[in-house]
């Protein structure tokens, strides 16, 4: 997720304040090319490059940090194509709005209308989006932690099913289904720390 979190706020900033110029168009194109490819290929081809060709980062397992870094990738460039197109969409709606015009008028830095100002406005569709994906991420987990043999819930749930071990299985599905519903839980409550106006209509 912090992959993705550093990946998709620049690129999506970028993309909707230089709207239809060489950066609007690269960043979408970034997009593009991040959802097109799956996570059971890109595993893999980081692998060639970043260990086998360049030998910077280990292959598989979990030798530290760096073993974190492939696999960080794989989930999380997907994820961040989604969510920096999701960020470009909203933003640009946001600084079409009054408050974003006044907030010029009064003289405001530009980079301080757009992180204090419009990209807080613009995070709640993009906060629902996290809380819905976080469930394609769990699951993408399974197949990105069977490419790098990560000792994970998605590596132990492959292996619980080719040895039918249902048990193992109904607790790892248990797991995955109980952290989705958290994580939805945790996105609803950031709706009223993001957006004062949630709170005040709860006690209307």
């Amino acid at each position: 997720m912090l992959v993705t979190l550093v990946i998709a706020l620049p690129l999506g900033i970028i993309a909707a304040v230089r709207r239809d110029s060489y950066w609007d168009y690269t960043a979408m194109g970034f997009s593009m090319l991040g959802i097109s490819i799956p996570n059971f290929w890109l595993g893999p081809l980081l692998i060639l490059f970043f260990s086998i060709w360049l030998g910077w980062l280990p292959v598989s397992g979990r030798e530290g940090v760096l073993s974190v870094i492939l696999p960080a990738l794989t989930l999380g460039t997907g994820l961040a194509a989604i969510m920096a197109r999701m960020i470009r969409s909203s933003l640009i709606e946001v600084l079409g709005e009054d408050y974003i015009r006044t907030a010029r008028a009064k003289g405001l830095q530009p980079g301080a209308i757009i992180l204090r100002h419009a990209l807080r406005n613009a995070m709640l569709p993009v906060l629902t989006l996290l809380g819905l994906q976080l469930g394609a991420l769990l699951g993408g987990a399974v197949i990105t932690e069977t490419v790098f043999s990560w000792p994970g819930i998605g590596l132990l749930t492959i292996e619980a099913i080719q040895s039918r071990d249902y048990p193992v299985i109904q607790a790892c599905v248990l797991v995955i289904s109980i952290s989705y519903v958290f994580i939805n839980l945790m996105t609803d409550l950031l709706y009223a720390w993001i957006d004062p106006r949630i709170r005040l209509g709860g006690r209307a």
